[in-house]
């Protein structure tokens, strides 16, 4: 629970950070960005093939070493659904899929593997609820958070509809997928993209003309998880109702 020593002490961090300009690149720990990327218009985002899936655990090997995720926490993970034909479907992900699945589906019963990770959603109930505004939407469109204010408070982590945050044990702040604002401010892709061996994840740019999800979306149809929701995630899945059905 907040007390008003935290309300007086965030307060006072916040005019400080103010007074001296703080930037995007000092809160986020991001390099500063090219010249090439500060004149350009990004929305970023994600698309995730179902069908291309397998299920490695490479992306949630490579997230884990690149972003130091504590043991036993991740910021992206993958699931596999087993659906019979009849009753309800099984939904597992052993250690987070960190070393794949060791145990096949059975051959009688259809199954299918899902990505996870933070949605990066444009109305997001994260930014919503932190009371010190330590959850942030960037201009580019990715869901940040400033462990400089962060009160430990779990807030954002009760308010994600996708259980995609935790409490990172070694800071006692939210934790999360950043969609690797490190690299992607400098021209490269996610370490999880980098690393899917079959091209399931592709890093996406809504608002480059060129980049090749346009023409993806003219001729395919996409899905959201949970889109009931209606906090417009960024990270679309194509073929996820085929795999439903």
């Amino acid at each position: 629970m907040m007390t008003r020593r935290d309300l007086f002490r965030i307060g006072g961090k916040m005019l400080v950070l103010a007074s001296v300009g703080a930037t995007l690149e000092e809160i986020t720990g991001a390099a500063p960005a090219s010249e090439a990327y500060k004149m350009a218009d990004h929305w970023w985002g994600m698309l995730i093939d179902i069908d291309k899936c397998i299920g490695c655990g490479n992306c949630v090997r490579a997230c884990s070493k690149e972003n130091n995720v504590p043991n036993g926490y991740f910021r992206t993970w993958v699931e596999r659904y087993e659906v019979p034909e009849e009753g309800q479907p099984k939904v597992e992900s052993p250690d987070g899929a960190m070393n794949g699945f060791p145990l096949p589906a059975p051959a009688n019963v259809k199954s299918f593997f899902v990505p996870k990770l933070c949605n990066h959603c444009a109305d997001s109930p994260c930014v919503q609820v932190c009371p010190v505004g330590a959850t942030f939407l960037s201009p580019d469109g990715v869901v940040l958070v400033d462990q400089t204010y962060c009160l430990g408070c779990r807030y954002c982590v009760q308010a994600c509809p996708y259980g995609c945050r935790f409490l990172n044990p070694e800071t006692n702040t939210a934790d999360k997928c950043t969609l690797c604002y490190h690299r992607i401010t400098q021209g490269l892709t996610t370490a999880c993209c980098e690393n899917c061996p079959t091209g399931a994840r592709q890093l996406v740019d809504f608002k480059n003309p060129k980049d090749p999800i346009h023409e993806f979306l003219r001729h395919n149809k996409v899905q959201v998880l949970k889109p009931y929701m209606a906090t417009e995630p960024k990270v679309k899945y194509h073929d996820l109702d085929g795999a439903v059905r």
